[in-house]
């Protein structure tokens, strides 16, 4: 099976412009957790709702604060041509619950979620997924600079 068979295909994309409210706001609506960031037809970035917490509320910023001061850099993403124990595999190395989805082209998609996974997978491998990318620190912690 492929990320393209159980991936949501119902994206928002946030600019980097977009205040943290109105990302905290969107994401209430479509009950997300994270949302991708698009310029200029590329991804930038990912925000979601423990980045507006640790990034902005508890370091007493405003919710004015643009998406772009609180977002992660770094794009990790997959393929929707990717096999799901390979994404499965790799959220858990890189300790991430959610992944945007691009085409050959490096269009956004669909984004994939530990959700996804577990809808749609092999109970062993997302509980194996699931051990691996909850062991504190890696990459994405939240103490560290971003």
């Amino acid at each position: 099976m492929k990320i393209i068979d159980i991936m949501t295909r119902d994206v928002h994309l946030l600019s980097p412009d977009q205040t943290i409210h109105e990302a905290a706001s969107i994401m209430a609506d479509i009950d997300a957790g994270a949302l991708p960031v698009g310029e200029n037809d590329r991804l930038v970035g990912m925000v979601t709702d423990r980045d507006i917490v640790i990034r902005a509320v508890a370091q007493g910023k405003s919710l004015d604060t643009p998406v772009a001061d609180v977002m992660t850099r770094e794009m990790l993403y997959c393929f929707e041509s990717d096999a799901i124990d390979d994404v499965a595999r790799n959220m858990a190395k890189a300790q991430v619950r959610r992944l945007p989805v691009v085409n050959r082209a490096k269009r956004l998609v669909g984004i994939v979620s530990l959700g996804d996974l577990a809808r749609n997978d092999d109970p062993t491998t997302i509980g194996r997924t699931v051990s691996r990318l909850s062991t504190p620190g890696g990459k994405h912690d939240q103490t560290t600079t971003h």
